[in-house]
């Protein structure tokens, strides 16, 4: 079995009429970049398709992946998709930008 490691997936967002824009984020455990996009792609295909067919969307799935606060009228641009290990910006052992 593949070593698993946290992943996080950026995905740029914008509005229909390119007003309003940002980055959905995904995270979950994969065992590359390409399984990391795969799989945040998955999740937000089965959120989008649980909303359009009027349900709740599906909760967090194998491995911790999950897609929540899908919005009608939000395209994301999979094709810019960033995906990378996570690195947990709370972590104490990250380097601070300035000690006191």
């Amino acid at each position: 079995m593949p070593h698993l490691e946290f992943y996080e997936v950026d995905v740029p967002i914008h509005t229909n009429d390119w007003a309003l824009h940002g980055v959905h984020v995904f995270t979950g455990k994969a065992a590359s970049v390409t399984e990391a996009l795969t799989r945040a792609h998955q999740v937000y295909d089965a959120a989008t398709a649980a909303r359009q067919a009027g349900r709740e969307a599906p909760g967090q799935q194998d491995g911790g992946w999950g897609a929540r606060g899908v919005r009608d009228g939000w395209e994301l641009d999979w094709a810019a998709a960033k995906a990378g290990r996570w690195s947990n910006p709370n972590d104490w052992t990250r380097k601070k930008p300035y000690e006191l």
